[in-house]
């Protein structure tokens, strides 16, 4: 049966550049036109667009083949330097590295398949290393046509004329019938909610409910990709993805969780930690999951890594067992080693509760500049920390002075009845106005005892930054600002000196690393309330002792 496949989801629909028809012509110089099976319309077309642009170099076509031969992708590579960054984030184009592929490949090859799916093809990188190394027949899929003429070409110079090349969106299409065992393998686009088509999430509703599970329409593109996987393929397939590894955390990674425990069969994960670069130049965690479709694992085995050197082989891990991952609302806690406390050394929520900043619902109404002009009453205007930058640029103290340059949160009483006789009428002003800006039927001010009352922390004597591209910055609170939920707030959990305050606050700026954070997809780094109550630091006596140096956290 051929393959039957929807139009490809173009959600980049960006004109081809100079740069792709030149490398399109080059592909098919290459042989890209006779490999694969049909062209697609959309190939069609960008080859006649290609076909006589540009002169071609037999010097470099050789050098191509050669490259090919010894294993590299210079046509990916190619595809990289022609597409500008932003376009490729949009498309959720990340190729896979060889550290990554060679490991990934060796576990497929032990579950002796007879066809591979190279999911999310992109130029082939996965369907080229299986052609090298297995008589597996040999199906690639992507939605870029650019990419999948590069696929063909590649594929050309190897020999492998019997793969098949399939120019469109992965989750609709659907595999010809295959008898033996299927291998799926890829590096899911990981593309966000926001990017995505509402016909392309209402295929994800619709997939979620024929297999049983919930999906959060937060999710990307990258679970559905598993959710495909799970219809695409038969009792006893096998699969192997590599993604960012947020999804073992998040709560719109919960469907991917479900799957393997239930449909997908998870085997086991393996977390290669951010700062090992295991996709290059992107500063993010990957996380390699192999599975065996239709199987309810008992157990799944699960694995931290500081270097790709290690991966190999896939079947090492921790087994964790079916019954703690149900429970678990998140997987990494049981996968991640917890920091090494060194003596005299304590978990910061030993000596402090850290909780995240007030959710506002509506920060145009409830914020106001420095020198805006209210009719509210100054005793309910509270200067307060509303950007992360803010703590970044205050260094180590956010002084009384700071105070006069932060912007103020109106934060109302619960009973209006506290105000006098001339401020009641301006606040009910006030609030009427925000009631006809719809805040009153916001999910925060829903949730609210009183939809008008903020309800903002007291001023924590330390805050901290929680999600950036580099480690929290940590602040000794001097002015007594109170903060919003771009920031942590430190509150001990008794009275604690100054001094020791102080120390505390710089013993987490010298020694705090993202490697302690959860990283995600772009180098994001988030650290949770809980996640930071964790971090080692000296006990409260070593704290007041003296100011010797902090142990390393790294």
């Amino acid at each position: 049966m051929a393959l039957q496949i929807s139009e490809p989801s173009a959600f980049y629909g960006v004109p081809w550049t100079q740069a792709e028809l030149a490398l399109a012509h080059k592909a098919i110089a290459l042989g890209a036109s006779d490999v694969g099976g049909p062209l697609s319309k959309e190939e069609q077309t960008l080859t006649t667009a290609a076909a006589h642009a540009f002169l071609l170099d037999p010097g470099e076509l050789r050098d191509l083949q050669q490259a090919i031969h010894a294993g590299l992708d210079p046509l990916g590579d190619g595809l990289i330097l022609a597409r500008p960054q932003t376009e490729r984030r949009l498309m959720g184009q990340v190729f896979t590295p060889g550290t990554l592929i060679g490991p990934m490949v060796e576990w497929l090859i032990d579950q002796r398949p007879t066809r591979v799916v190279d999911a999310g093809c992109g130029s082939g990188r996965f369907a080229l290393a299986m052609g090298r190394q297995s008589k597996a027949e040999v199906l690639a899929i992507d939605n870029d046509p650019v990419a999948t003429l590069l696929t063909r070409a590649s594929l050309a110079i190897l020999g492998v004329k019997s793969a098949r090349v399939f120019h469109g969106d992965y989750t609709n299409a659907e595999l010809p019938v295959h008898e033996g065992k299927t291998a799926f393998v890829g590096n899911p686009p990981y593309v966000r909610h926001h990017n995505l088509t509402p016909k392309a999430k209402a295929w994800a509703q619709a997939a979620a409910r024929r297999l049983g599970v919930g999906i959060s329409g937060l999710a990307g593109l990258h679970a559905y990709f598993f959710l495909a996987t799970a219809l695409h393929g038969r009792l006893g397939d096998v699969g192997c993805f590599v993604t960012s590894s947020e999804w073992l955390d998040v709560n719109y990674g919960e469907v991917i969780r479900q799957l393997l425990l239930d449909g997908l069969g998870g085997r086991s994960i393996h977390v290669v930690d951010a700062k090992a670069l295991p996709f290059d130049s992107a500063a993010t965690t990957a996380a390699i999951t192999c599975f065996e479709l239709g199987s309810k694992p008992t157990s799944i085995k699960l694995r931290l890594l500081d270097d790709t050197k290690a991966l190999s082989p896939l079947t090492a891990g921790n087994a964790i067992t079916r019954e703690r991952l149900q429970e678990a609302q998140r997987w990494m806690p049981l996968i991640r080693t917890k920091p090494r406390i060194p003596e005299g050394y304590v978990e910061l929520g030993e000596l402090c509760r850290v909780h995240r900043g007030t959710v506002t619902g509506a920060n145009a109404i409830w914020v106001l500049d420095a020198d805006a002009v209210s009719e509210i009453p100054e005793r309910y205007l509270l200067a307060s920390v509303t950007r992360a930058r803010e703590l970044i640029t205050a260094g180590t103290r956010l002084e009384r002075a700071h105070a006069n340059s932060l912007r103020r949160v109106i934060d109302l009483p619960k009973d209006l009845d506290e105000l006098d006789r001339a401020e009641l009428p301006l606040v009910e002003g006030f609030l009427k106005h925000a009631k006809a800006q719809g805040v009153a039927e916001g999910y925060v001010a829903q949730n609210r005892k009183a939809w008008w009352s903020v309800g903002m922390r007291d001023a924590a004597p330390i805050l901290g930054t929680y999600m950036a591209r580099r480690a929290p910055a940590f602040v000794r609170n001097i002015a007594e600002a109170r903060h919003i939920n771009i920031a942590h707030g430190i509150y001990p959990r008794e009275p604690m000196p100054q001094l020791a305050l102080d120390r505390l606050a710089a013993v987490l700026r010298d020694s705090v690393d993202i490697g302690l954070g959860r990283t995600y997809s772009g180098g994001l780094v988030k650290f949770e309330p809980r996640e930071m109550e964790r971090i080692p630091v000296p006990s409260l006596e070593r704290l007041l002792d003296d100011a010797s140096e902090p142990a390393s956290l790294g």
